[in-house]
């Protein structure tokens, strides 16, 4: 996803972001901060999640996207906004047109997910399925722009959407005073300049890290160049963050206010995400799950106490489903293999007996019995199994080598 910016830089001060909090009364929600005791224990020290999955719309784009909009002057609030997006920045446009009575259209690639296609439009919007990616979407915002003078809402490259996010950090302060180290994902950069800006201008001492999905990392090799480089994005799950060049507004700003920039792996991501649903019992998409993953990658290298930035909870069920498993499995909780059984009554059964006392959970057994690898008489199974964690997955395998089969993969 690339996105330039024809608006000049220009710094955001904490009057900027305080007056942004003034707008806000009201519209956004103060988002819990809940403690984490599984990341204290990994971490040594106290470990806060700030909740903006829980924020109206699912995530923290209201708040920038409100600050931005307000700012129209009342000619520019007759032409309309128009914004691209497949999500979180779409519904947050949409809540923050219609709380302000100004007209949105929102266009959306043609494979957005349909729950945040039908809550943008519930929202308000008028929805254009246009493009099969970010960018086709973004290239027809723009000619919709241009051809009827709807003013572009950029999801992070423009300084009232950066100080309406900085409000996250206005409250972090507030509700964690304590707070030494603040957590948050980075896609453009806005959110981290924001809650940079509102951390360092009060805390100084405070550290601001930001982290980047390995496969969509453009902070990192743009920092070490000294200004944004557009970089080609691999497939992650973290959508959220994926973003192939720094916005120029805020990338001026990160380099001054946040104090380092990590990235984490897919692994890292879904394990996250799991952790998240099963310990803190909150829904949190791949990129808003993004600091818990690098909380998770490194955990003895924060200094505590930790604030970290839940972003966001718009996840597709379906994929949802997906990296769940994926998260299972990368820790150790989820095992597939293949073996090869003679192809006869009751193999099946004994197998599976092997499996119940090895207290392993079958969720899906596959045949195949027309592979030319196989004998005449012999059958390839694909197990899919939940498991308790490494040593149990070790144990399932050796129970099964131990009855006699072998294990394919």
């Amino acid at each position: 996803m690339s996105f330039r910016t024809t608006h000049p830089a220009r710094h955001v001060m904490l009057d900027d972001v305080r007056g942004a909090q003034k707008m806000l009364t009201g519209v956004a929600r103060m988002t819990a901060l809940e403690g984490s005791r599984h990341l204290s224990g990994l971490v040594g020290a106290p470990v806060h999640l700030k909740c903006e999955n829980l924020q109206r719309t699912g995530s923290f784009k209201l708040r920038g996207a409100y600050v931005r909009i307000s700012g129209l002057r009342p000619e520019e609030r007759v032409a309309g906004v128009v914004a691209a997006s497949a999500g979180n920045h779409a519904q947050g446009v949409a809540l923050a047109s219609s709380l302000l009575g100004v007209r949105s259209t929102v266009f959306m690639p043609v494979g957005a997910p349909l729950p945040k296609v039908a809550a943008t439009r519930e929202y308000g919007a008028d929805v254009r399925l246009r493009g099969q990616v970010v960018d086709e979407t973004l290239a027809a915002a723009q000619s919709y722009a241009r051809d009827t003078g709807a003013v572009f809402i950029h999801p992070f490259d423009h300084p009232d959407v950066i100080a309406g996010q900085g409000t996250v950090g206005l409250e972090i302060l507030e509700q964690c005073p304590e707070v030494r180290t603040v957590v948050v994902g980075m896609g453009g950069g806005g959110l981290a300049a924001g809650v940079g800006v509102a951390v360092k201008a009060l805390r100084p001492d405070v550290r601001v890290i930001g982290v980047q999905a390995r496969a969509a990392a453009a902070y990192p090799g743009s920092l070490a160049a000294g200004r944004p480089v557009a970089v080609e994005c691999g497939p992650t799950m973290a959508d959220g963050i994926t973003v192939g060049r720094p916005g120029d507004v805020p990338f001026g700003i990160v380099q001054e206010v946040v104090d380092e920039v990590r990235t984490v792996s897919e692994d890292a991501l879904s394990s996250a995400l799991l952790l998240c649903l099963e310990r803190a019992k909150l829904v949190v998409e791949p990129a808003g799950a993004s600091p818990v993953a690098a909380l998770l990658s490194d955990p003895g290298s924060f200094e505590g106490p930790v604030v970290a930035v839940l972003s966001g909870g718009n996840i597709d069920p379906l994929v949802l489903q997906r990296v769940l498993r994926h998260g299972m499995a990368a820790a150790g909780r989820y095992l597939s293999l293949r073996l090869r059984l003679p192809d006869r009554p009751g193999a099946l059964a004994n197998l599976l007996g092997v499996l119940t006392v090895a207290d392993a959970n079958v969720l899906d057994v596959g045949h195949v019995r027309t592979d030319p690898r196989l004998g005449l008489t012999e059958v390839e199974v694909e197990l899919h199994l939940e498991t308790k964690g490494p040593e149990h997955c070790a144990a399932v395998q050796h129970a099964l080598q131990e009855a006699g089969y072998t294990v394919l993969g």
